[in-house]
């Protein structure tokens, strides 16, 4: 039995190359990444800066510099101090429900317009916080850029790419979310030295600067020739578009599809209602478990709480920010590699890679951990930089493979109808499990000590074992045949394909 083959033929193909206005467009347009990646590496560095702590969150500063018996593990345990962190998520959960609306109704352009607005204000609200409830508000407007944000922007990269490119351009969120953190760092790097103590608030505020690019470039964004049919029976203006987006004249072939997919799309009132049917099973699957593997990777327990980490195991406030900027540069560069070999080799081969390579590298960190750190103490200089090399090997296995492609792979899979409402519940699932994961990790690695490195290595063979069984290639497939790769495919043709049997039974 054939297990997750890419399937027999590459379907029809369309003509076109990469142009510039594709390349400048869906660089703009991944700005969002760098919104969404900078408020990742910005709070875990914060959140390490005893100025900080000492302002917003006391106790915890207090048990860190007082309580001599405390565990190493335990350090930074606060409910208060993780919701920092994870009210941003919940905020992001919330508005992607609506921005799945503005993205169908509106266009993608609003919807990214709208998330940069609002990741400007809370930028704005954070470096000026005086009080802890001033600076949650600032999370939570963050919260709202980023829901926006993450629903629009990979489809828009998705709709706008060449098939053949879709892959790497695609892959440049996660690129961008990758600049976005290493960004972040640096930034937390260079003002955690300010003796005066209110570094912190350029580090949050700084968050406008890539806010503003994106806002302002938002507004001169075109609309992809997916969305302009979409919303509008003009077809004239779709192909105009599709004729610059493609650099050639014969886009009918493409042009046909879109027109076909958004016949299908209009005739659908309540997307979410319609992905729950049979021939959508697949979709909804993929839609939800990707997203949740892809948190449980223990990713973002690196990329919150990396200096703390690094502090955990005995290494000063500035040098755990320097580490976290040596992450940083590493998960950029995987990023990187990634789109340069996602359409060749495709994207099966680099789940299935990255996954080995993340669970060794856990496994051997939980081991020196649990053998060399104990409650009290630190351990040697020379086990502390072998963990950081070991979690950047880890980083690199996730940059690229289930960094990238957790985001590219859901939005190239949703036939047009229920695109928005796929992506909205790809993000919603982001949102609800970094929720959990932010929110839990310090309670859990105060609990679990070195074992919180073994819990996640145990997702990961989990998800490898997923992507090896279940997820077919999709690697040159045009975005509106999608639909064919599950057909071929030898489970999940056993669920569509009798939905496709009864069709033709009950049709005259």
């Amino acid at each position: 039995m054939a297990v997750g083959l890419a399937i027999a033929g590459e379907g029809r193909q369309y003509n076109g190359r990469i142009t510039r206005f594709v390349v400048l467009s869906c660089m703009m347009a991944a700005m969002g990444g760098v919104l969404f990646g900078y408020d990742i590496g910005i709070s875990g560095g914060v959140t390490s800066m005893e100025s900080f702590l000492k302002k917003f969150f006391p106790e915890v500063y207090t048990r860190m510099k007082k309580d001599i018996n405390i565990s190493n593990y335990c350090k930074y345990d606060s409910q208060l101090l993780t919701s920092f962190t994870s009210s941003l998520y919940v905020a992001g959960l919330v508005s992607t429900f609506f921005a799945s609306w503005v993205t169908r109704a509106l266009g993608r352009k609003p919807s990214i317009l709208a998330g940069g607005a609002a990741f400007l204000a809370g930028a704005a609200l954070g470096g000026a916080a005086f009080n802890f409830y001033m600076l949650i508000l600032g999370r939570v407007l963050l919260g709202v850029g980023v829901g926006f944000a993450n629903q629009a922007v990979p489809l828009y990269l998705s709709e706008m790419a060449p098939p053949k490119y879709r892959g790497a351009i695609n892959n440049g969120f996660q690129f961008s979310i990758g600049i976005g953190a290493l960004s972040a760092n640096i930034i937390n790097f260079g003002t955690e030295k300010i003796k005066a103590g209110w570094g912190w608030r350029i580090s949050l505020a700084m968050a406008a600067v890539p806010a503003s690019i994106l806002t302002l470039g938002a507004l001169f964004l075109p609309e992809t020739p997916n969305s302009l049919i979409q919303r509008s029976s003009d077809h004239h203006k779709a192909k105009q578009m599709l004729q610059r987006v493609r650099g050639t004249n014969d886009v009918q072939a493409e042009l046909d599809d879109l027109v076909k997919a958004s016949s299908i799309s209009k005739t659908i009132e309540h997307p979410f209602k319609k992905i729950l049917e049979r021939k959508y099973r697949p979709q909804l699957v993929m839609a939800i478990s990707i997203p949740f593997f892809q948190q449980v990777t223990g990713i973002n327990v690196i990329a919150f709480y990396a200096p703390i980490l690094f502090r955990t195991i005995g290494l000063g406030e500035s040098a755990s920010l320097l580490s976290a900027v040596t992450t940083g540069i590493v998960g950029t560069v995987s990023t990187f590699i990634s789109m340069l070999i996602v359409d060749k080799l495709g994207r099966r081969a680099l789940f299935i890679i990255g996954g080995i390579q993340m669970f060794i590298s856990q496994i051997m960190v939980g081991g020196i951990m649990a053998a060399q750190l104990g409650d009290q103490g630190g351990i040697g200089k020379g086990y502390a930089y072998l963990v950081l090399i070991l979690i950047g090997v880890y980083v690199a296995g996730f940059g690229w493979s289930w960094g990238p492609l957790g985001w590219l792979v859901p939005s190239e899979i949703f036939p047009l109808e229920i695109r928005s409402a796929g992506q909205s519940i790809t993000v919603a699932v982001s949102f609800i499990f970094t929720f959990v994961v932010a929110q839990t990790f310090l309670a859990m690695l105060c609990h679990f000590k070195a074992g919180i490195f073994f819990f996640f290595g145990v997702w990961v063979v989990v998800m490898t074992a997923f992507v090896y069984f279940l997820l077919p290639e999709t690697k040159n497939m045009p975005i509106e045949q999608m639909d064919r790769v599950w057909r071929e495919h030898w489970f999940w043709r056993r669920i569509v394909g009798e939905v496709i049997r009864e069709c033709k039974i009950e049709a005259p």
